[in-house]
């Protein structure tokens, strides 16, 4: 038998995990570091597009997160709990909980608390 596939659907599966918002609670050590390095890059074209960069790259990675723990676990069982009542209750509360952290973020953005890395260290007027 070749463990190869699995080993890798299992790795694609976890990383899947920590990046969509079934694991809202790592949001701040994962999602949100990756978003911010994203923003920030888009940022260097045009500082006005870094509130909208930040919050697109954020729901980016929760998709990209979802994409992956499909992908990792699809193939293993077709009956899976992603077909249960249990799971898509599961999912909506997470999904809103992810909706919640975004309105933070844009909160966070609006009130001056969350800006680019360079301004965090700028005290002068340009």
């Amino acid at each position: 038998m070749d463990f190869k596939p699995i080993i890798k659907r299992g790795f694609l599966a976890t990383a899947g995990y920590f990046l969509s918002p079934l694991s809202w609670w790592n949001d701040l050590y994962v999602n949100f570091p990756i978003a911010y390095g994203m923003a920030w890059v888009v940022s260097l074209i045009d500082r006005q597009l870094f509130a909208g960069a930040l919050v697109v790259s954020y729901w980016i990675t929760n998709i990209a997160g979802l994409i992956m723990l499909h992908k990792g676990i699809s193939p293993a069982d077709a009956n899976t709990a992603l077909e249960t009542k249990l799971y898509r209750k599961k999912f909506v509360t997470d999904l809103i909980i992810s909706v919640i952290y975004t309105g933070v973020i844009i909160l966070l953005l609006h009130i001056g608390l969350l800006k680019l890395p360079q301004e965090y260290f700028y005290h002068g007027n340009r």
